[in-house]
């Protein structure tokens, strides 16, 4: 299959249709039509928020603690030519701003044992593996040698739960992400393959509604180091959106 980042070398860059990446650390280039939503120097748009540990308080218990999580968030991510940088611990990365319909594109690179995913509209999530791991025949449904780019959070062998194929780079290397959201129909490019085509994201915390119809993006942190760059987005107009589902749906 024909690359979807066709790639060629110039004055330093390396440049795939759309998508530059930077040899050497520099101001984010956000392709036509992208925005950046991290930019390169320090944790502006950003705070600290781990849902999972807020979303049974309330009141008060629920102010502290998503005070204390905004505080503990610049402990734990760092900025670093470039790179949004994680140690393996703290609350997740999260977006000032809310999302609806979108395209991302994001960079990571991680470690072994490390688990990882992108939280879409404040919901888990894109996923990230170590594909190295065995398969544990006592944890069925957690698959990681399937690789990373799958809806991890969707019910068990629901549609996109698992990746469509096995595209995680060596460690070392760095992966690079594109995801577009339409409602909660889903699609993921990991290192130009298709993982995930035009499934629908669950929504983990209430499966018994659709997705919200807007939310902060997420960076989870969850066992080890990861590093993020050439952090873009651009956000899909409801002409757009019907026209792709509407090319979706005759595919089918």
């Amino acid at each position: 299959m024909r690359s979807l980042f066709p790639r060629v070398l110039m004055a330093g860059v390396v440049v795939a249709l759309g998508f530059p990446t930077f040899l050497q650390a520099d101001q984010p280039q956000p392709p036509e039509g992208f925005r950046a939503l991290f930019n390169g120097k320090d944790l502006t748009g950003w705070y600290g928020w781990n849902p999972h540990s807020s979303v049974k308080l309330a009141g008060e218990k629920k102010e502290e603690n998503l005070k204390k999580q905004r505080e503990e968030f610049p402990q734990n991510w760092t900025v670093e030519n470039g790179e949004l940088i994680n140690d393996g611990h703290g609350p997740y990365a999260t977006t000032e701003e809310e999302f609806g319909d979108i395209e991302m594109r994001i960079e990571y690179k991680t470690v072994p044992s490390a688990d990882s995913g992108i939280y879409l509209r404040g919901t888990p999530q894109v996923q990230i593996w170590d594909s190295n791991q065995k398969f544990d025949p006592m944890r069925p449904t957690r698959r990681p040698h399937l690789g990373s780019g799958g809806l991890f959070n969707n019910a068990p062998d629901a549609p996109g739960r698992d990746p469509a194929v096995l595209a995680d780079r060596p460690f070392g290397e760095w992966n690079t992400l594109r995801i577009r959201q339409i409602g909660d129909r889903t699609w993921v490019w990991l290192n130009d393959q298709v993982t995930v085509d035009n499934a629908v994201m669950e929504n983990y915390w209430d499966r018994s509604k659709p997705l919200p119809a807007k939310g902060p993006i997420m960076l989870q942190t969850h066992g080890g180091e990861i590093r993020w760059r050439n952090i873009f987005i651009r956000e899909i107009s409801p002409e757009e959106g019907k026209k792709i589902l509407a090319e979706a749906a005759a595919k089918q």
